[in-house]
């Protein structure tokens, strides 16, 4: 079976080509769609629906990077142990701890200057550990991506709290 980059004709890499992608997402949709099998057989038509269904997790997978960045390490044969690896480097440890020291207060204080401040933060480390992920992915170094990949998903879910943060401030 083809994996998403295959099905899609793009390189198997990190960096993604987003107009290609929606380009060849829409290609594929328009050959495998359900509504173009309004008169085809039971059977057609549940092939069609799965191939609708699979281009569809296929695109989303590629168009998020963080999916792409999992899939492209269970493609290479990392796990990424999500539930059972959660070691970090120290560095990034004494980030979160700061980061959440600073969501406290800003909580408290209901500060929102301070909720920016902190969400920039958050913006630029995302930034950064995305432009380090794919570092990894071209040197092939997939056991490190696996590890970007954990810290990028430490920092999305922490941006979502401090996106309930300002909710609350606001509220």
């Amino acid at each position: 079976m083809q994996n998403h980059f295959e099905l899609f004709q793009l390189p198997q890499q990190f960096a993604v080509d987003t107009n290609a992608l929606d380009a060849a997402y829409r290609e594929v949709q328009s050959r495998v769609h359900p509504d173009k099998f309004v008169n085809a057989t039971d059977a057609e038509k549940r092939v069609a629906m799965q191939w609708s269904t699979r281009s569809n997790e296929a695109y989303q997978t590629l168009k998020n990077p963080q999916k792409r960045a999992q899939y492209l390490c269970e493609l290479n044969g990392v796990d990424l142990k999500m539930e059972s690896n959660t070691a970090m480097p120290m560095e990034f440890l004494m980030q979160q701890m700061e980061w959440r020291e600073e969501l406290s207060e800003a909580r408290a204080d209901k500060d929102a200057d301070l909720l920016d401040k902190l969400d920039g933060q958050l913006r630029a480390a995302r930034k950064a550990q995305l432009a380090e992920i794919e570092q990894h992915c071209n040197a092939g170094d997939y056991h490190a991506v696996a590890q970007g990949v954990r810290a990028l998903m430490f920092i999305e879910k922490f941006g979502e709290e401090v996106r309930f943060a300002y909710d609350a401030i606001e509220a």
